[in-house]
């Protein structure tokens, strides 16, 4: 999706940090684990790690850095502004669609991008783990160089809303946190009927709602922040929702399709569902109470 070049953004939730050096930390230890075990089955087990509790042990160095986005046309030009641009956006809806769904809105901590590793409420996190929510913290955690990831690792088509898809996807997570979702579900079970799995639908579909409403979601002036959606633009977040499903990771590994690994669902499943929150909004988004045939 296009910006409006005139539309208000507000750096205030997006922060970049630079290089860390970290030494120690549980957390980092359930991070190599999720790696090691993703080589075992062959699909990337690493995105769920958000969900998963951890320390924050260790010793680290790093800096913040402001970001300088004030407008969309910032946001049309550079990546760190895009996020901030999909995060005032993801902001600015939720609170009305997260009363509709009868849960009271608080926004995210934070929004940080790093590169290579930071630390998290979660543990230490680094870049292989791709872009996840950490609950403790509640706080998205993203380096921008998987969007190039999505593009030259998994073969996406790329474009501005196959990577906003990917904030509003994570935001979507922050939406199930305050619901009480994280904390009632099954995390340790994998397959394509499994808690993980319908947790991550719901996301998708979570983030499917926002593109839905997105262009009349307005800045603090009245403006919206973008312009209306294009098909080329759907199609392009489709496409990434696609090429990230359980079975094309798997196929892509050069292994054999295992649906009872699966924790993200397959392609097909995870664009129906984005295209669910897409047509019908977040209120069409339970995948909890359907049938594993129907997910």
């Amino acid at each position: 999706m296009t910006f409006r070049p005139d539309a208000k953004l507000d750096s205030g939730k997006v922060s970049r940090r630079g290089r860390t050096a970290a030494i120690g930390g549980g957390g980092a230890i359930v991070v190599v684990g999720l790696v090691l075990l993703s080589q075992l089955v062959g699909v990337d087990l690493t995105g769920f790690a958000g969900l998963l509790g951890g320390d924050q042990g260790g010793s680290q160095s790093q800096s913040e850095q402001a970001l300088d986005c004030d407008t969309g046309a910032d946001a049309n030009s550079n990546t760190d502004c895009l996020v901030v641009g999909a995060a005032n956006s993801l902001d600015a809806y939720w609170p009305g669609a997260a009363t509709a769904l009868g849960v009271s809105y608080t926004s995210p901590r934070d929004v940080v991008l790093f590169e290579q590793q930071t630390s998290t409420g979660c543990g230490q996190a680094s870049s292989a783990i791709g872009p996840f929510y950490c609950p403790p913290d509640q706080t998205i955690y993203l380096d921008t160089s998987f969007f190039g990831e999505l593009r030259d690792r998994f073969g996406a088509s790329g474009g501005s809303l196959s990577q906003m898809y990917v904030i509003a996807h994570e935001w979507g997570h922050h939406i199930q946190q305050l619901s009480g979702t994280l904390d009632r579900i099954d995390h340790s079970a994998t397959g394509p009927g499994s808690d993980a799995v319908r947790s991550e639908l719901q996301a998708d579909c979570f983030a499917g709602a926002w593109v839905k409403s997105a262009s009349t979601t307005p800045d603090a002036n009245g403006t919206p922040f973008l312009e209306p959606v294009t098909d080329e633009q759907i199609a392009d977040a489709l496409n990434a929702a696609s090429v990230i499903g359980d079975d094309r990771i798997q196929q892509g590994a050069g292994g054999q399709v295992n649906p009872e690994s699966w924790t993200h669902g397959s392609s097909e499943s995870r664009q129906k569902w984005f295209g669910v929150g897409l047509a019908s909004g977040p209120a069409a988004c339970d995948t909890f109470s359907v049938e594993e045939s129907q997910l």
